[in-house]
């Protein structure tokens, strides 16, 4: 399971996940001064840093390298969630509270997302009648 990532490596990260093609920490570098003043040396770090970790694979690209993300920030953001309700003593209620804090946007994706992996759910077991048929009469 990966860590969260730190404020710095999400920054970069982002940028990366947005741009979704090989990147160089000069490109990097330059559109995060846009927003704050960062040496070249340490976007360098944090990003031999992340190729350490797993995130990026980079490809030699005449003196420099080439990042490519590894993963999609979507499938980062599943795993922390995975994690963090993997740890929790009590995953239904978890859950509860969980969908109890989403904004109206976010349970319309969540239905949204529902609806497209649904058909791949199999089938409960147990011996509750599916939503769409009654219960077996009881005969009293």
């Amino acid at each position: 399971m990966p860590r969260q990532l730190g404020e710095l490596e999400d920054a970069v990260m982002s940028r990366v996940w947005q741009w979704n093609r090989p990147v160089t920490v000069r490109e990097v570098l330059e559109d995060l001064q846009q927003e704050r003043s960062i040496a070249y040396t340490t976007v360098m770090t944090v990003m031999d840093n992340l190729h350490q970790k797993g995130w990026v694979r980079r490809e030699v690209d005449g003196r420099a390298y080439r990042y490519t993300a590894v993963s999609t920030r979507a499938a980062y953001s599943a795993a922390l969630m995975n994690e963090a309700w993997s740890r929790s003593d009590n995953p239904a209620a978890a859950l509860v509270a969980f969908f109890g804090m989403m904004s109206p946007e976010q349970r319309e994706a969540l239905q949204d997302a529902m609806r497209i992996v649904a058909p791949t759910f199999p089938e409960p077991s147990g011996d509750r009648a599916p939503a769409d048929e009654a219960p077996p009469e009881t005969g009293r």
